[in-house]
């Protein structure tokens, strides 16, 4: 069985969640003219002064923009500046591969986590090769799995790839490709609560029924809401916070760097 932590956590619990945060190998790199790895230490800069009673980090993918061990411990060297545990999942930037030996050697990787009255189920929906994603047979068993034995725990599911329609045209088919397995899932099961993700480099909160539907801002680069090509936007990077009650209610908002910071260079056409 995957390994979870039944430690009992104080009422409610808050969760942290950074996403998108592009580091390089080289600290010279630049993604559209921003520097990666220093709007991520100005978000968990502001992240230390703005949240005093952390529990847990998730980290949702595209940790990396190139994949390269050197990046990763980049991004571990910036995150254990948050004195708490975090798990990653990777996105469509990352290897998979790769963060499942780094992570092994700093706890980073969790199939599941359960938290207080909550299970935080980690799907990876990356596909090597590809920017869209999809949760293939062994994702689907986890999440199976994970359900089965919940218990009745709440249930927040954390993924890299959006599963529903943003309203950005260009962003559609780079989706998560079997949404319709994943909510065949979640649509009938009441203690499904949340379901968490980043890639699309801005805020989304939804309803779907019981279930809330969370994306985060990019630590680094900002996409346009409702843009129908690529498109950046002005606003700074930011994170999600999240407090998870016992009796599943849940409190969530972003806080953003202020105006101004780490702005891309305009005309990019492409990350």
């Amino acid at each position: 069985m995957p390994p979870t932590d039944s430690t009992l956590f104080a009422e409610p619990i808050h969760v942290v969640q950074l996403t998108d945060s592009h580091i390089f190998s080289s600290p010279d790199q630049r993604l559209l003219g921003l520097d990666t790895l220093a709007s991520l230490h100005a978000v968990i800069d502001q992240v230390l002064e703005q949240q005093a009673d952390i529990d847990l980090v998730l980290a949702t993918g595209d940790i990396t923009q190139d994949g390269d061990v050197p990046a990763y411990q980049r991004f571990i060297d910036a995150v254990a500046r948050i004195p708490k545990p975090c798990h990653w999942i990777p996105g469509n930037h990352d290897d998979a591969a790769c963060m499942a030996a780094l992570g092994g050697e700093h706890d980073l990787n969790r199939a599941w986590v359960d938290v207080g009255a909550w299970r935080i189920l980690l799907l990876d929906s990356s596909v090597p090769g590809s920017v869209a994603g999809y949760l293939d047979e062994q994702q689907l068993l986890r999440l199976d799995e994970a359900l089965a034995s919940a218990g009745d725990r709440h249930v927040m599911v954390c993924l890299h790839h959006h599963p529903v329609p943003i309203g950005s045209e260009w962003m559609e088919p780079l989706g998560l490709g079997n949404a319709d397995q994943l909510f065949a899932r979640l649509d009938d099961d009441p203690r499904v609560r949340v379901v968490l993700w980043g890639h699309i480099h801005q805020k989304l909160d939804q309803q779907r029924g019981h279930i809330r539907l969370l994306a985060a801002p990019s630590t680094c680069v900002q996409f346009a809401v409702g843009s129908d090509d690529f498109a950046t936007d002005t606003q700074p990077p930011g994170y999600r916070w999240l407090r998870l009650y016992n009796d599943g209610r849940i409190e969530t908002a972003v806080s953003r760097l202020p105006a101004g910071c780490f702005v891309p260079e305009a005309g990019g056409s492409g990350y």
